[in-house]
């Protein structure tokens, strides 16, 4: 673990001059290839913070500019997933979870993806993304919750960087997943609600 951690920072290391070098563009193309084709898992939130230390003043820039790259890059998955995806999903996961997985989706899309939006690594998020398309979510309730999910995560490591610089290196790069579990146990205890509410919603008519 101890192993992983080292090269996960030499790689961000190795690729901060780049990001210096063409600024929010570069960041949002990393936030894009980590959301689409590739699996940059916390890279795009290392580079923010690090970008932000180095230029506070355009913490909120910088934070959205990330969140676009990775809402387009999220939205490239959902377009593939919903032109042929089921097949794809069914072939290499369980079937019956799928089929359940794409229920809640169904049922409960904006607050199942905004949490699985605010997740960290290992968290299958790309699976989400790819059961929101073969569930044919409305594409502005997936762009909604990802803008929402991302723009929080991003946001607020964004605004930390802004307000604690170095400081909030350490703390973020700590405790990025717990602040990713709290914040995606939130939008889960709000689903549950939810979920619990239209139950009781149903009972109620059906004894009517």
């Amino acid at each position: 673990m101890h192993r992983l951690i080292e090269l996960f920072h030499r790689f961000v290391a190795a690729i901060h001059p780049m990001a210096e070098q063409f600024g929010g563009p570069g960041l949002a193309l990393v936030a894009f290839l980590d959301s689409s084709f590739l699996s940059l898992p916390e890279v795009a939130d290392a580079l923010l913070v690090l970008l932000t230390v180095h230029h506070p003043a355009e913490w909120l820039y910088l934070a959205s500019i990330t969140t676009v790259g990775s809402v387009l890059g999220c939205y490239v998955i959902y377009l593939l997933a919903r032109k042929g995806g089921e097949a794809f999903i069914r072939r290499r996961f369980n079937p019956r979870l799928v089929e359940r997985s794409v229920v809640m989706v169904r049922d409960h899309g904006l607050l199942a993806m905004i949490a699985s939006a605010l997740l960290p690594p290992p968290a299958p998020f790309k699976l989400f993304v790819l059961l929101a398309g073969v569930a044919n979510m409305p594409a502005r309730t997936f762009l909604l919750a990802i803008v929402i999910g991302r723009g929080s995560r991003f946001g607020a490591e964004a605004w930390l960087a802004h307000r604690y610089g170095d400081r909030a290196t350490d703390y973020i790069r700590d405790n990025l997943p717990t602040i990713s579990l709290w914040g995606a146990g939130v939008a889960v205890l709000l689903l549950v609600a939810t979920v619990v509410w239209r139950r009781r919603v149903t009972s109620r008519a059906a004894d009517a």
